[in-house]
């Protein structure tokens, strides 16, 4: 007997703001977080833009001697880990920690730390490298670091599948609880990647766009899209058997209804040209969730803004809605943030409980030239109050991983 699961907390480091309540109110003023790279001199890099998660201190969230060690992504999964715990109002003191379990990943962990160090070993030799260098690179110790600083001894775990990481994370989280592992899932995704390495790379990819104008670098589904910018920061929710917070008198947010994973089997970076893996999670989401695509109000696209991606998930969305595509909104948070790769599905997550709870679908910002193979609605212009029944998140990561969450109101 599968069980209900329901979200009763959240948290947020983004670069349009440091919580939950920072961020909302940053999409509900159209703001745009992305500028200068200001981590390291871009004078030789095409791409000169990203967004950085600003005015973050680790040490407002733990203490000194835990911060250090720990690199950017894992003090972003912590910080938000303990907004999203604190919102729940879960006191550990009073769970069976063990029925309390993790499932946060990062797409990369700590490029960072992996640059300094070997810097260190041409220059100085082996014997100078840190010692903690792996556990502060490995991409799972966010979820290692999580349960340390919580105590949360039940199923701890990491998903790695690039830019569907945080949405994944949140799916085997929500299967978890469903099929009796868990009570409680501190879940999901992380990232900080904006250094030398991880820029050079992507550029030599040809996947970040080369603007320099900040309002129009992040533009998914427009005509002009030239690639994503690179974001950095961390979304983790509190996912709980529906049970479970009624007994303790929990504020609900929303309820997770679906989820589908699939893999295009295909090529290592570009989705299927016809979006049939993509279509093929969204359709096994709404299956999970038993319900039609006209019930669908909204999606949270992945919408990167790369030429194939969003050429590639409007083919997708087509071929799971049917006729239904003509009417469901969509949008790609992405436009405001950034593509925050391992973190990106977490945020996203948060936003459609966001636009379920408070009926609002926020614009594609920056969207101007329209694209006519990108011929569906992306929420141009000004965003849209309505009632969202059920909303649903992709996430489309590199190496073909697809991943779709559905959530809907909850009702009891």
């Amino acid at each position: 007997m599968s069980r209900r699961v329901v979200v009763t907390g959240m948290g947020a480091i983004t670069p349009i703001g440091n919580t939950v309540e920072e961020f909302w109110n940053s999409i509900k003023e159209n703001r745009v977080g992305i500028g200068a790279i200001t981590r390291f001199d871009t004078t030789d890099y095409k791409a000169k833009l990203a967004a950085e998660v600003k005015g973050f201190s680790a040490k407002e969230h733990m203490d000194f001697k835990a911060a250090k060690r720990m690199e950017l992504f894992c003090q972003y999964a912590v910080a938000a880990a303990k907004e999203a715990l604190s919102d729940s109002g879960i006191r550990m003191e009073e769970e069976n920690p063990y029925r309390v379990g993790v499932s946060i990943g990062s797409g990369i962990g700590s490029l960072q730390a992996m640059e300094r160090e070997h810097a260190k070993l041409l220059e100085k030799g082996p014997g100078r490298v840190n010692p903690l260098l792996v556990p502060l690179m490995i991409s799972n110790m966010a979820a290692g670091n999580v349960a340390i600083q919580l105590g949360m001894k039940g199923k701890n775990m990491s998903v790695v599948t690039a830019c569907a990481t945080g949405t994944h994370s949140i799916g085997e989280a929500y299967r978890s609880i469903q099929y009796g592992e868990a009570d409680v899932m501190a879940a999901g995704g992380t990232e900080s990647s904006i250094c030398p390495v991880g820029v050079a790379g992507f550029t030599a990819l040809t996947a970040l766009s080369t603007s320099e104008d900040p309002a129009r670098a992040s533009i998914p589904f427009d005509k002009e899209r030239s690639g994503f910018v690179m974001g950095e920061g961390a979304g983790v929710v509190i996912l709980e058997e529906l049970n479970h917070a009624l007994a303790r008198n929990a504020h609900i947010y929303a309820e997770v209804a679906g989820y589908g994973a699939t893999c295009d089997a295909y090529h290592i970076t570009s989705p299927a040209e016809d979006g049939s893996g993509a279509a093929m999670a969204m359709t096994a989401a709404m299956r999970d969730g038993g319900i039609t695509p006209d019930q669908v109000d909204y999606i949270n696209a992945h919408g990167t803004g790369t030429h194939h991606n969003d050429l590639f998930e409007t083919r997708a969305i087509r071929l799971a809605f049917g006729d239904a595509a003509e009417k469901v909104k969509i949008n790609s948070t992405k436009s405001m943030i950034g593509h925050l790769l391992g973190a990106a599905g977490g945020v996203e997550f948060i936003t459609c409980v966001k636009s379920i709870e408070e009926g609002y679908i926020h614009p594609t910002v920056g969207l101007q030239v329209p694209d006519e193979e990108c011929d569906l609605d992306y929420t141009a212009g000004e965003g849209v109050f309505m009632d969202v029944e059920y909303a649903m998140s992709n996430s489309l990561g590199f190496g073909g991983h697809n991943a779709t969450i559905l959530v809907k109101k909850y009702r009891p």
